[in-house]
């Protein structure tokens, strides 16, 4: 008559190395305690890793929509910057005849768009915190979210704004004037 063994697992801790000798006693063993039950085993550092390769998969394809949603974001913004100017072109033409610089007519039609972009990220901010203080309570091992990350990203937004903006905005800054004013 053979006893059952009343545990389903064990849990060894050895010395890193050649674990083959130790697999074979512990499966020996393992048969004189359960000789109907096979002897599976795997390494906690493995299984720990299968744990945390959902959340890299995650990352990877948050990191790609990003990107993705930046382009699009971008490409929308610059065609709004492109309507904008073509809409404000005979007040461009007449600023420049009256002695703008390319300078302040950037910041004219640049600074619209960047207040724009700062109400959304101020609605943005504490959605993002909230949502990811949210997701980081389910880890063992978490972090704080830090106010630089929040900050940085504000100031890449409104960079990247003011870049995709202004390439439209200095191209109608250097226009002809006298282009734009002439009667159609």
């Amino acid at each position: 008559m053979t006893t059952r063994f009343p545990s389903s697992y064990i849990v060894v801790h050895a010395r890193a190395g050649e674990p083959g000798a130790l697999l074979k006693a512990m499966g020996a063993a393992w048969h004189r305690l359960d000789p109907n039950e096979p002897f599976e085993y795997s390494f906690l550092s493995e299984d720990f890793q299968r744990n945390y390769e959902s959340e890299e998969r995650l990352s990877t394809m948050i990191r790609y929509f990003t990107v993705m949603a930046i382009l699009i974001s971008c490409l929308g913004l610059f065609g709004l910057a492109s309507f904008s100017a073509e809409q404000r072109i005979r007040e461009i033409g007449i600023r420049k005849v009256l002695g703008a610089s390319v300078s302040g007519i950037v910041l004219l039609l640049s600074k619209d768009f960047l207040k724009l972009v700062g109400v959304a990220m101020l609605i943005a901010c504490p959605v993002a915190w909230l949502v990811m203080h949210k997701w980081l309570q389910d880890f063992a091992y978490r972090t704080e979210i830090s106010w630089m990350v929040f900050f940085i990203t504000i100031l890449s937004t409104l960079a990247i704004t003011l870049f995709t903006v202004s390439w439209q905005a200095v191209r109608a800054g250097l226009a002809n004037p006298v282009e734009s004013l002439k009667v159609d």
